[in-house]
């Protein structure tokens, strides 16, 4: 796979583990049945553990014309001397991944999407990946549990501390689009990281309360579509996200 960047290449990053691989296999099938438009999918997988037969049947589960996988192990994604936050939180330590989308894509690359890997996809991702993110940094949808920043029940809980106005949107990072060189320029990684442990006891979704601390304002609101979480009755949306239980659990209970 060339590194130069062409306009016919949509770059995907996404972090599993061989738990969740099985999601992969459904997120990646999804992609492929709704995309119309001809351009080539580059897929980086961050994997964590995932054993090499569940890669070959990845490879092998997906139109190979359509995809190029690249399978990334996550301990080379972290930079040297970068120290990830130690949050209160049970969170995985995959979570921090998408910060480094730097050193995962090729270094010309103009923009880069980043998928939860327990998301199906039912509208053709180039629509999602060309929307125009004008000065944004980056694009997302605010969450829709969430909402703004007073949110009490998992907001920014020390936002006036931060100079922040009360309904401040608040969006979800299972879905992003970097501008990449604006997201480098800027070394949004590391403040991102800064922010986490600077407000730690405050981090209650470690990885998206430094997102939206540092991204406030800088960031294009997509439509809620693009992220519709799977507890929700919309009955055409864009994209699906699985954000509890899964459903490959028995005891998956949504739509």
């Amino acid at each position: 796979m060339s590194t130069s960047h062409t306009l016919n290449i949509i770059p995907l990053v996404i972090v599993t583990d061989e738990h969740y691989v099985i999601h992969l296999a459904a997120l990646l099938k999804s992609i492929e049945l709704n995309h119309k438009t001809g351009e080539h999918i580059a897929v980086y997988v961050i994997a964590d553990g995932v054993k090499a037969k569940s890669q070959k049947k990845i490879q092998a589960s997906v139109d190979a014309a359509m995809f190029s996988i690249n399978w990334v192990k996550m301990e080379d994604t972290i930079p040297a001397g970068v120290t990830l936050p130690l949050d209160r939180t049970s969170y995985p330590v995959t979570i921090y991944l998408r910060l480094f989308i730097a050193n995962i894509v090729p270094k010309n690359t103009k923009k880069a999407l980043f998928l939860d890997v327990d998301m199906i996809v039912l509208e053709d991702i180039s629509k999602l990946y060309n929307h125009d993110l004008g000065d944004n940094v980056i694009a997302a949808v605010q969450d829709p549990r969430l909402l703004t920043f007073d949110n009490d029940w998992g907001g920014i809980f020390n936002y006036k501390e931060l100079g922040f106005e009360a309904k401040t949107k608040y969006f979800n990072t299972g879905l992003i689009i970097f501008d990449m060189e604006k997201w480098a320029a800027g070394n949004y990684a590391q403040k991102i990281i800064d922010g986490i442990n600077d407000n730690i006891k405050f981090a209650n979704y470690p990885d998206q309360y430094g997102f939206n601390i540092i991204m406030a304002n800088k960031w294009l609101e997509l439509d809620a579509k693009w992220n519709y979480f799977a507890s929700g009755d919309e009955e055409k949306p864009y994209l699906v996200h699985f954000i509890s239980r899964k459903p490959f659990y028995t005891s998956y209970a949504y739509n």
